[in-house]
């Protein structure tokens, strides 16, 4: 896909601050520290539309983006991050399961990892609640080309085998560096597929 635009719509943190517009939505999930603003950033190749951080926990908003006046990437605050205080992660919590159970637009969750570690538990509990809730799931596996060469069909089996569950036997997982932009087109090819 060819990203000829890409906006900040506006950080929301409750139902009555998302956009009106019926238009179609990819939300991006994944620990706090994952590469998930790398991610966006080299998807639109855009430098710093979203502000990638050395202090992990920054987004505690559902920040809209709108990209080419046509669909909505949704940045969900990133979890699992342990200096944040409960109550914080709380509110966090319901933020993100009220734009997940009730926003008719949303059309995929990008699952965001690290493909150089297992996934956590809380990674494998997004992916259940997002596929109990019945929204397809992609999971993207950062940080490709930290890995050597021969040892990636090993690292993409263990995500794979860790998001194997009782909602999804055949996950979906797609390794990508946002360093060299490896697999991008491929991962717009699946993303397009839920935009029409």
């Amino acid at each position: 896909m060819k990203v000829n635009s890409a906006d900040i719509v506006i950080s929301a943190v409750s139902s009555k601050q998302y956009p009106s517009d019926s238009i179609p939505e990819i939300a991006l999930a994944g620990r706090s520290n994952v590469g998930k603003s790398s991610f966006i950033n080299k998807m639109i190749n855009r430098k710093n539309l979203v502000r990638t951080s050395s202090k992990p926990g920054k987004t505690r908003t559902l920040n809209f983006y709108i990209i080419n006046d046509a669909f909505h990437f949704v940045d969900v605050p990133g979890y699992g991050y342990a200096k944040v205080s409960k109550t914080e992660q709380a509110k966090w919590g319901q933020m993100m399961e009220e734009y997940f159970q009730t926003r008719e637009q949303l059309k995929l969750v990008v699952l965001i990892v690290d493909i150089r570690h297992k996934p956590t538990e809380e990674d494998v509990q997004m992916f259940n609640f997002a596929s109990y809730l019945e929204h397809p799931v992609l999971i993207v596996a950062t940080k490709l080309d930290k890995i050597a060469k021969n040892k990636r069909d090993q690292h993409i089996r263990q995500v794979r085998n860790a998001f194997i569950t009782e909602y999804n036997d055949q996950p979906n997982v797609m390794p990508f560096s946002a360093e060299t932009a490896e697999n991008k087109e491929e991962i717009w090819a699946v993303m397009e597929k839920y935009l029409k």
